[in-house]
Order: structure tokens, then C-alpha cells, then sequence
């Protein structure tokens, strides 16, 4: 397939995404790192820890919101990878595990999104994560099983928070940071394969032959 201008440049857009993806990964670790130094996952302690944060200790207000930011970057940066990707029509095997990898990534960067719901203890995250308990208690099989998992078998408490801050912290950060790198590097060895293909073009056109 004849790679043009726009394959060329869709490509440096998808090499640059990828490289911030894990400059946000290691921002949001970072910073996730030095947070937990005051951070305390238990019912009411988790929302004076925070305003503690914002309040007390040096720079804290900046991490925390450096975290968010990376959080919620990752989400946008990922997604708008996927896109870039389909565009460039990157359907070939050698794409393959690029594909698998930004797509799994995508996936955990909402996971820690969606299980740093209830760590702020906040009005907001306690309703809005009680209300997906339901959605999560009515999957088929194995719905009830997953919510003891979240909740901790009981109600939403203090277990419930630890629960959801250890898988946050020590499972879908190591799994996001894990895929950031195999997609940054995927993805460079995909841009070597463009360099490559640019050269034997150049070298096979009819300018070079004469």
C-alpha cells in the first residue's frame, strides 16, 4: 500500500500521543505515589485527608490536581488515539499488538477513573458509585460476586474504599503503566517500519532508477 503525505503525518500525531500517554501515566503514578503519604482510604478520614492536602502540606493542592489532570488526560489521550489509528486505516498484523495494547489501555485508564469514584468520599462519588452497585449486582452470574469484591460483602464503608483504593493503586495502575510502555514501543517500531517503507519508495521511484 502506497504510504502518502497524510499516512506520514497521522502517523508522527500517533508516535506523539503515544509518547504523552506515558508522560501522563508517570505524572499520574507520581504524583498517586506522594499523595498516599497522607492519604487515609477509610469512611470520612478519605475527604480530611484530601481538603488536608489542598490545605496544609506544601504543594499539595498541585499534585493533587496534577493527578487529576493526568487522570483524566489519559482517558482523552487514549481514546483519541484509537481514532487516529482507525483513520490511518492500521488494520495490518504488524499493527496488531499497537491495537491490542491502546485499546487495553484505554479500558484500565476509565477503570481508574471509575474505581477513584469513591476515594474522595464526597456526596457525588458515594451516590453515583451506589447506583452502579445496582447496575453491578444485576449482571447475570457473576454480578453479586463482583459487588462483595467492591464493597468488601457489606454496605459502602470504610472496607469498601480500601477495597477499591488497592485496586486502584497496586492492580490497573501497574496494568496501565505496563500497556502505556508496550504501545509506546509498538508504536515506535511501527514508525521505523515507516521510515523504511519511505526509503525503498524513494529508492524504487522512477527518478532514482534513471
Amino acid at each position: 500500500m502506497q504510504t502518502t503525505q497524510f499516512d506520514i503525518t497521522l502517523r508522527r500525531i500517533t508516535t506523539l500521543l503515544s509518547v504523552a500517554i506515558v508522560t501522563l501515566v508517570l505524572i499520574g503514578a507520581t504524583t498517586g505515589v506522594l499523595l498516599s503519604f497522607y492519604y487515609e482510604p477509610a469512611a470520612g478520614k478519605a475527604y480530611e485527608s484530601l481538603v488536608k492536602i489542598s490545605t496544609e502540606v506544601s504543594y499539595g493542592w498541585l499534585f493533587l490536581e496534577a493527578h487529576h489532570i493526568a487522570g483524566n488526560g489519559v482517558v482523552a489521550v487514549g481514546l483519541i488515539q484509537i481514532v487516529l489509528m482507525f483513520l490511518n486505516r492500521q488494520f495490518r498484523r504488524s499493527w496488531l499488538i499497537a491495537w491490542v495494547s491502546g485499546i487495553l489501555f484505554t479500558l484500565s485508564a476509565i477503570g481508574l477513573g471509575w474505581t477513584a469514584m469513591i476515594l474522595d468520599w464526597s456526596q457525588e462519588g458515594y451516590w453515583r458509585f451506589n447506583l452502579e452497585l445496582g447496575t453491578i449486582g444485576s449482571i447475570p452470574l457473576i454480578g453479586h460476586q463482583l459487588r462483595d469484591i467492591l464493597t468488601g460483602g457489606g454496605g459502602i464503608d470504610s472496607v469498601t474504599i480500601q477495597h477499591l483504593y488497592t485496586i486502584h493503586s497496586y492492580v490497573i495502575s501497574v496494568i496501565a503503566l505496563i500497556l502505556a510502555i508496550v504501545h509506546l514501543v509498538s508504536i515506535f517500531w511501527q514508525e521505523k517500519q515507516t521510515a523504511q517503507e519511505i526509503i525503498e519508495n524513494e529508492l524504487r521511484s522512477p527518478v532514482n532508477q534513471n
